[in-house]
């Protein structure tokens, strides 16, 4: 297991949830990862898991034990009226219900919000789906919603589940949502839903924009944000402001600094590729460029 350090005394004050008491149904990853968040918003959070488990449990234990630090975890088996009761009687000393079922599977379980409105009116629901509304039905993971919104670019996999750990973070910024209105007196409870493929556009919006495409100032053209390969591994150059991009320059030996030309591009691609990573992170203190070098 990876060793953890404590948290800034800042860190363990911010506590927006404190006093909130969430449960998740929530499975596999993006549910889960809200419930972390919240948990760290200092959120009282129980998670009621299904006989067999959580999938998570069984092909990383790692990462599930991570995910759920701090979590009480109960077992249910929603399909049987034990499990049902036990479900309600947790309901009842309920804030914020979090869950990631298609609406039909909630559906099935008595758990569509109308009939939770009305057996727990003042609890509120955050539905983690793939995609929104009619599309909520529509099978899909990570990997789909990323294609979807133009983010995979190869046929390399991304090096993180991009998707999942942003919806997980728009879930917990509602499950605060439903939180802050449930202080109001005689509130009600709110139903938000939260689509993964929506995470994943509002991540793709720098390449939308143009930002990080081929021809973009963050996406290859300008030779002061990229990543070379150097003599003993790989440097991640990201001298973009001006003033750090003539400092790169001066560290090359380059008359010019028309970023965006073929010849600075090569220039320094060469330059850096005769350089280890010693000399380079030295370079970088002394001048105060940002880079950051890496192992190949």
């Amino acid at each position: 297991m990876p060793t953890t350090t404590s948290a800034p005394a800042s860190d363990t004050a911010f506590a927006p949830l404190a006093g909130v008491r969430v449960l998740s149904l929530a499975l596999n990853l993006p549910g889960p990862a809200a419930l972390m968040r919240c948990r760290a918003m200092g959120a009282t959070c129980t998670k009621l898991e299904p006989p067999s488990g959580d999938p998570m449990g069984h092909y990383n234990r790692t990462a599930y034990a991570a995910l759920h630090e701090g979590v009480k975890v109960e077992v249910a088996d929603l399909k049987t009226e034990a499990g049902q009761q036990h479900l309600h009687r947790v309901l009842e000393e309920t804030d914020v219900l979090l869950t990631s079922f298609r609406p039909s599977a909630l559906a099935k379980l008595g758990l569509g919000w109308e009939a939770l409105r009305a057996r727990h009116p003042r609890l509120s629901q955050v539905a983690i789906v793939g995609a929104p509304a009619e599309r909520a039905e529509e099978p899909g993971h990570d990997l789909t919603y990323l294609a979807e919104s133009g983010l995979i670019t190869g046929t390399e996999l991304p090096p993180t589940l991009y998707a999942d750990m942003g919806g997980a973070l728009l879930a917990s910024e509602a499950v605060l949502t439903a939180a802050l209105r449930n202080t109001a007196a005689n509130a009600t409870g709110i139903y938000l839903e939260i689509a993964l493929n929506a995470a994943a556009d509002w991540l793709a919006l720098p390449r939308t924009w143009g930002l990080t495409t081929p021809t973009g100032a963050v996406g290859g053209a300008h030779a002061g944000y990229r990543v070379y390969p150097c003599v003993d591994g790989r440097v991640a150059v990201a001298a973009l402001e001006p003033h750090f991009a003539t400092r790169l320059c001066e560290m090359a030996g380059l008359a010019s600094t028309d970023m965006a030309a073929a010849e600075t591009h090569e220039a320094i691609a060469r330059w850096i590729g005769t350089r280890t990573r010693a000399q380079l992170d030295t370079m970088a203190r002394e001048r105060d460029v940002p880079l950051l070098t890496l192992e190949t």
